[in-house]
């Protein structure tokens, strides 16, 4: 049972950025305070990654874990409106594979990051972002 009532509930969705995220703006400003150089939310690349190196060919999203369906095997399901968000989660999680299927098979790097990872392991984010870098520049 939600604990809101449906216009509570609307306003609460409404509020849900789909760009510039606290976590994506988190690794932005850690790329960019160590020199790094990059677009965001680039249209020009398939699937509008959250940060692109576009001479690089690597590209970056920031997944959040109930939009993207982290753990979605074991995960509770949402209890309202069960149908509707089983499809949607579902078909994002369609729609990530075959992003990266295509930004692959056009020779990019594709990083997909969640959101906690980079609420508790940016360091290591960015670490896995360098090598990126570094494999592309050889």
């Amino acid at each position: 049972m939600d604990c809101f009532t449906p216009e509570q509930r609307s306003k609460v969705m409404s509020r849900i950025r789909g760009k510039n995220t606290k976590d994506e703006v988190r690794l932005a400003k850690a790329l960019w305070h160590i020199g790094l150089r990059y677009r965001k939310n680039n249209r020009k690349v398939f699937g509008c990654p959250d940060l692109t190196f576009r001479s690089l060919k690597i590209a970056i999203f920031v997944d959040g874990e109930f939009f993207h369906g982290k753990d979605w095997q074991t995960r509770k399901k949402p209890q309202t409106n069960t149908e509707f968000w089983i499809k949607k989660i579902e078909r994002n999680m369609q729609r990530d594979l075959e992003v990266n299927a295509y930004l692959e098979s056009q020779n990019w790097k594709v990083l997909r990051f969640w959101s906690n990872d980079i609420k508790k392991n940016l360091g290591s984010c960015i670490f896995e972002i360098l090598n990126a870098i570094a494999e592309r520049q050889q």
